[in-house]
């Protein structure tokens, strides 16, 4: 209910006129005991909104806005010190010449309170100073604390939109990278007229209709990425023949939650870093298992003992998947990369979602 209640007090342009309206309502039904009749209770509580609402205009909308907002908290400190005070002799200036006359008998036991009843004798009273000033501040403080659960909530969508915006930019980035070196394999066996072409077409056609249509979820199943990922050892095995050895172990239920295109991505790596440039035997282990309440998954691959030196530097995949890992498993993942001289691993582990 509160949270309607400010979503519509946030958006509205008359937000100090309805919040007026509900403190009054607020207050006049809790107090209606109290008064004689329902005009002295109506005259009573309209004008101690009214001054509520008054003193909350003028904080939040120019003190705040104009002093605290930009850094002048001393000036703040003093004019809402001065305000509180102008509100304090409004307020004395209503109780002396209007309430008490207008209405003895409610103020008979009010009175007794004062040592000195006169208008200087209440403008010197401290504790009532406070007193009062903190039953005029209340309304404020709700309007503050609804203002700044809005700007919490505000702030929070904003950074989920630019997480979900930089998601989207990163699976743009990653996909078409994929799929290029998808079809350069493709390409490469066109080139041989091998018979294994229209194989290599059908499993193609499977690993797009995943990335296009059955990955746009922010978690899939892993038993979806393992199907990809064979998929794809399925073409660099028809490729490559016995140029690589590959073994792939899993120790999972496939039912574990995991982000789309992350493992493949290691994948792929090991491929164009280990197998491209070999011109012997390479090869590649893959191990995915469950450990705990953790998901890890290990890729390593040999390294082409070629004469010409090889870059060191991560492939535009791997920094494309750090970057997802910092915004889908934010101190949730571990990930440790060894380049060696004979050899390249990648060591994953993730928390479950």
């Amino acid at each position: 209910m509160w949270h309607r209640i400010q979503h519509f007090l946030e958006v509205s342009k008359f937000k100090y006129l309805i919040f007026g309206v509900i403190i009054f309502a607020f207050s006049a039904s809790t107090s209606s005991w109290y008064y004689t009749t329902k005009s002295e209770l109506f005259i009573t509580f309209g004008i101690r909104v009214v001054l509520q609402i008054s003193l909350a205009f003028v904080i939040i909308e120019l003190l705040i806005r104009h002093l605290l907002n930009k850094g002048k908290t001393v000036a703040f400190v003093l004019t809402i010190t001065a305000t509180l005070l102008v509100f304090y002799i409004v307020c004395n200036f209503i109780f002396i010449y209007y309430f008490e006359p207008t209405f003895p008998k409610t103020y008979v036991n009010y009175l007794k309170r004062f040592e000195d009843a006169s208008f200087l004798g209440r403008l010197t009273n401290i504790s009532e100073f406070i007193s009062k000033s903190l039953y005029l501040l209340y309304p404020t403080l709700l309007l503050l604390v609804f203002k700044l659960y809005a700007e919490k909530q505000h702030l929070l969508k904003l950074n989920e939109q630019k997480r979900t915006a930089e998601l989207v930019a990163l699976k743009n980035q990653l996909n078409p990278h994929f799929l290029f070196n998808t079809l350069n394999n493709l390409y490469a066996l066109a080139l041989k007229k091998s018979d294994n072409t229209a194989k290599v077409i059908q499993k193609l056609s499977h690993i797009l209709d995943y990335i296009l249509y059955r990955c746009n979820d922010e978690y899939v199943t892993l038993d979806k990425e393992i199907d990809l990922i064979e998929n794809y050892l399925s073409l660099e095995k028809i490729r490559y023949a016995d140029r690589v050895k590959i073994s792939f172990s899993k120790n999972v239920t496939g039912q574990e939650k995991i982000a789309p295109l992350l493992l493949i991505t290691f994948v792929e790596n090991a491929f164009k870093h280990g197998v491209v440039n070999e011109m012997d035997q390479a090869s590649i282990n893959i191990n995915i298992s469950k450990k705990g309440e953790q998901l890890e998954f290990k890729v390593r691959n040999s390294k082409p003992q070629v004469l010409e030196k090889l870059s060191t530097k991560e492939s535009i995949g791997l920094k494309n998947i750090r970057k997802q890992l910092e915004l889908l498993y934010p101190k949730a993942y571990d990930l440790i990369i060894e380049n060696k001289s004979t050899s390249f691993s990648a060591n994953l582990k993730l928390d479950i979602i």
